[in-house]
């Protein structure tokens, strides 16, 4: 394959990042511990240079290279440019957190910098096996950052979990790839969507080949009944961890949907097939979610089941077919994006050396501690649990306006009832911070940045929910020129 310029000028973010990460892996050992601080600041930096590059070199039409192996388009850049800010704000939230245990090191800033290249990959990928590529690197990633804690059991227990049950996972997506392979005899994205639609695929395997990648993407998305690693590896991974796994990959995930079930298998015929899966998947991962989070009492497995709760949500706007359920989808993993992220960085902020802040009882008395924390706490509570003005009544009142425009009434019914039930774990940790009496009376004491950007991350709950028209018809353009 000959390679021109024009190959490489949309991979310039990858180029970007991958650069800076071999960089800061060498700068990174000649650096002590009490200068740390620099490849922290270089990771920081690192991501704002990705941002503008892909900021400046963003078009409104579609641009491929490596022969249609790689995309640039309007939902790649958004969903990039998303992608940077959430880890960028995770950087500064856990930086306390991680030095206190120990793991801040170079490790540490270079997979999470893997990590987001995985995304990066996967959100423009137009080829399987460069979509295979990408959540390959950000699971392998994920893996050694889970593990990252060696001396805590639990965290060592959760990256096993997380690595035996993700290959399982990760075969079952390979396979049905290869199903599709063979079903169609391509694997760009835009030919294997134009062989179905020219009726030159067997159905028969392409279909069964459908059900194992639906099964895969299941898992990646920690949908019912693919959910099992969930709940153990956000209350095993170190908080910090938790907050990257439970926020942007979630963003390159919504991705890795759209690139596989829409763009490639989205004909009539086939999507007929996987809709009925994804209702299946959504209307589980919606029941489990809510009920199970009500007997919990660990926040960090709470916030599992929810996040559970919410991928059902998020596959409403998938299956109804439809461009307007897209960008309602792309608009929900956004806004879930955003609350995953403040609702950690106030765990973290809780969290100090030996105390982790993760259980309900640590919240108790919150208002007369921080006041202001219990009202950020408080937003983001309301918004998860879609009570308006926030955010998330917004996202979820947009996604059921997609499912009942697509003619599942009764599934938007289904949704708004376990909605329901899910906001009373949500108003109990209202409860607790407000009503009742403190357990530990110490001062908070956080990072000054950290709380500014965390006071911004809440706000931003309550702000886009009175003005969310802007950041939809972001999403609406995106998917409007890339489908």
């Amino acid at each position: 394959m000959t390679l021109t310029s024009a190959d490489f000028l949309p991979v310039w973010p990858e180029v970007l990042m991958l650069s800076m990460v071999c960089v800061i892996l060498v700068a990174d050992l000649f650096l002590k511990d009490s200068q740390r601080v620099g490849t922290y600041a270089l990771s920081l930096l690192t991501l704002a240079g990705c941002a503008v590059v892909t900021a400046v070199s963003s078009r409104p039409d579609v641009t491929f290279a490596f022969r249609g192996m790689f995309v640039d388009d309007p939902m790649s850049d958004a969903l990039k440019l998303m992608v940077y800010g959430v880890v960028a704000a995770m950087l500064v939230y856990s930086r306390s957190y991680v030095a206190a245990r120990g793991m801040y090191r170079g490790e540490f800033f270079t997979l999470v910098l893997f990590a987001t290249l995985g995304m990066m990959v996967m959100i423009s990928a137009n080829h399987f096996l460069t979509l295979y590529l990408g959540l390959e690197l950000l699971s392998l990633s994920m893996y050694a950052l889970v593990a990252l804690q060696r001396d805590s059991a639990a965290s060592t227990e959760a990256a096993m979990k997380y690595f035996v049950l993700g290959a399982l996972a990760s075969g079952m997506l390979l396979y049905g790839i290869s199903m599709v392979y063979g079903a169609t005899g391509a694997l760009q994205i835009p030919e294997v969507a134009a062989r179905i639609t020219a009726g030159k695929a067997n159905m028969t395997i392409l279909v069964l080949g459908v059900v194992f990648i639906v099964a895969g993407l299941g898992f990646k998305l920690g949908a019912v009944p693919f959910h099992m690693w969930v709940p153990d590896v956000y209350h095993g991974a170190p908080t910090a961890v938790a907050l990257l796994i439970s926020t942007a990959p979630k963003l390159a995930a919504f991705a890795f949907v759209i690139r596989i079930l829409v763009e490639a298998l989205g004909h009539p015929a086939v999507l007929a097939e996987w809709r009925q899966m994804l209702i299946l998947l959504a209307i589980a991962s919606m029941a489990l979610g809510n009920i199970t989070a009500i007997a919990q009492t660990n926040l960090k497995r709470m916030l599992a089941y929810s996040t559970i709760s919410h991928m059902g949500f998020l596959l409403l706007g998938i299956l109804s077919g439809t461009v307007n359920g897209y960008s309602a989808a792309m608009f929900y993993v956004a806004v879930y994006a955003v609350m995953g992220l403040g609702t950690f960085g106030v765990i973290l902020a809780l969290s100090r050396e030996g105390f982790e802040a993760d259980t309900l009882e640590d919240f108790k008395g919150l208002n007369r501690r921080s006041p202001w924390l219990a009202f950020l706490m408080l937003l983001l509570m309301f918004s998860m649990a879609g009570v308006p003005p926030t955010v998330g009544f917004y996202a979820k009142l947009s996604v059921l306006e997609a499912v009942v425009d697509a003619g599942y009434t009764w599934l938007a019914i289904v949704a708004v009832a376990f909605s329901l039930i899910g906001a009373f774990y949500y108003l109990r940790l209202v409860r607790l911070m407000y009503f009742d009496e403190p357990t530990d009376t110490r001062p908070i004491h956080s990072d000054g940045v950290a709380r500014l950007l965390l006071s911004a991350n809440g706000l931003a709950a309550l702000v886009v929910g009175i003005v969310p028209g802007w950041l939809m018809a972001v999403c609406q353009r995106a998917m409007q020129a890339s489908l």
